[in-house]
């Protein structure tokens, strides 16, 4: 019997996540035993899991799973659709997952019980609902310590999001370039200055950079001060202020091209009622089991096939179209859609301790279905993309494609041929047509009433 480790769970000497025979396991080691059994005999993780903020586990016989000789206990989680990180997270996101974190913390205090890490890749969102995933994040509450998290938590949480809010929605993507968090002194570096002397900020932000920065500066050798004992109360007090920061961040999806895409489109109601009626018989027809839009927008294509109970990624450039995708599910309890970040032409990569902790877009792949709809002529024309490299990465991506073509003669590719030569004597239906065989069956080719763009279902070759 043989482990399949999960490339991202290897730091915790507590335990580590595996595969086995297709299933997801968790094996606990023997030096997290009394944090854990500290965690049953409380009820802290029965109550986490019917509130619907702990990933559920079952305990199952060690016997009947692999394990090393340090396993204690061994756990099955119930498995996620698709596992996603925090710089591919709107800001909502980000600011959901932050609040998951700290009711955890508090209820966690509780019990007991306290996080002994905070980070943000412990969370994970099933459709538009955030949970937390990492069972053994939870320790034996040290009286009188205080929370060895907090660092963790302003610069996974709190940086990004002062910096997205206050500066720049772009900012928070420095995360994918700081995988263990936004370094604190950085984000009060660019944080513009009216809102560094935000009392919230300028406590969890600028004062705690410094503070980093004078324990740093400490000589080898020297004695260090031993910190203050810090009451549970103080302790609960900190995550009311936390809370209440996080809380007031706001930031405003409106003003960018694509988040009003669909109010200036070009599309006839019977073009945009004919392109749905098709894409539901596509959908219906292939059944299939997971779904990624690649330029979804705000999701309403996306739906389609969420709405149908399929597990359905809706990724998107624009951060104020994912924006406004993720509050319209979050809204609607959406179980199914899960709208993120992603640039197409610079997906995410695969990043962190030997370019595998975590997974680039295609890793996690590839899924049953993609839908790229008004895509093509965005990588096509607007980047340079050719057809036949268009056709490997969405080969990569999936096994089945339902793409829309948009054709010259309309005008949204007009409006980026308006600045430019027409460098791009390939681009048409019989060009596209040529272009994708090499790595897919054509299958249908439907024309989209009362517009010239076509839809096209394109499976993979063997």
């Amino acid at each position: 019997m043989t482990q399949t480790r999960i490339s991202g769970s290897f730091r915790d000497p507590s335990g580590f996540v595996f595969r086995h025979d297709g299933a997801l396991y968790r094996q606990v080691n023997q030096v997290y035993r009394p944090h854990y059994d500290a965690a049953v005999e409380s009820g802290f993780f029965r109550a986490a899991m019917d509130e619907g903020l702990l990933v559920p586990h079952v305990e199952v016989p060690l016997a009947q799973v692999p394990h090393d000789d340090g396993a204690s206990v061994m756990l099955r989680p119930d498995e996620l659709p698709f596992v996603s990180y925090p710089y591919e997270w709107c800001v909502s996101q980000l600011q959901d997952a932050a609040l998951l974190t700290l009711a955890l913390q508090r209820r966690a205090l509780e019990h007991g019980l306290w996080l002994k890490d905070a980070s943000a890749y412990n969370v994970q969102f099933v459709g538009c609902n955030p949970v937390f995933i990492d069972t053994l994040s939870f320790e034996r509450y040290p009286e009188g310590r205080p929370w060895v998290a907090y660092r963790q938590f302003c610069m996974h949480f709190l940086a990004p999001l002062a910096l997205a809010c206050h500066a720049h929605v772009g900012l928070a993507g420095l995360l994918r370039v700081n995988v263990d968090g936004i370094p604190l002194d950085l984000a009060s570096r660019v944080l513009p200055w009216a809102s560094r002397v935000r009392p919230a900020l300028l406590v969890h932000l600028r004062l705690h950079a410094q503070a980093i920065a004078r324990h740093a500066q400490t000589k080898e050798g020297a004695a260090v001060a031993q910190p203050r004992p810090v009451s549970r109360a103080a302790l609960l007090g900190l995550v009311d202020h936390l809370e209440r920061t996080i809380r007031r961040m706001q930031w405003s999806p409106a003003g960018t091209e694509w988040a009003d895409y669909y109010d200036h489109t070009n599309y006839s109601a019977e073009a945009a009622a004919s392109k749905q009626a098709l894409l539901a018989g596509l959908i219906d027809e292939l059944q299939p089991r997971s779904v990624w839009d690649l330029g979804a927008n705000t999701g309403v294509f996306s739906r389609l096939a969420s709405s149908r109970g399929i597990p359905t990624v809706a990724f998107d450039v624009d951060p104020a179209a994912v924006e406004r995708n993720y509050r319209q599910g979050r809204k609607e309890r959406d179980a199914r859609l899960l709208p993120l970040v992603m640039d197409l032409t610079n997906p995410s990569p695969d990043l962190g301790w030997d370019g595998g902790e975590r997974l680039s877009l295609a890793a996690r792949g590839p899924v049953d279905v993609v839908m790229a709809l008004a895509l093509v002529h965005h990588l096509a024309i607007g980047n340079n993309v050719p057809l036949a490299w268009i056709a490997r990465f969405l080969r990569r991506l999936g096994r089945h494609v339902v793409l829309e073509f948009v054709p010259k003669s309309d005008g949204q590719v007009g409006r980026l041929l308006a600045s430019r030569d027409d460098i791009f004597p390939d681009y048409d239906a019989a060009g596209l047509e040529r272009a994708f065989a090499a790595e897919f069956e054509l299958r249908r080719r439907l024309p989209i009433e009362g517009s010239e763009r076509l839809l096209y279902l394109f499976s993979a070759r063997n």
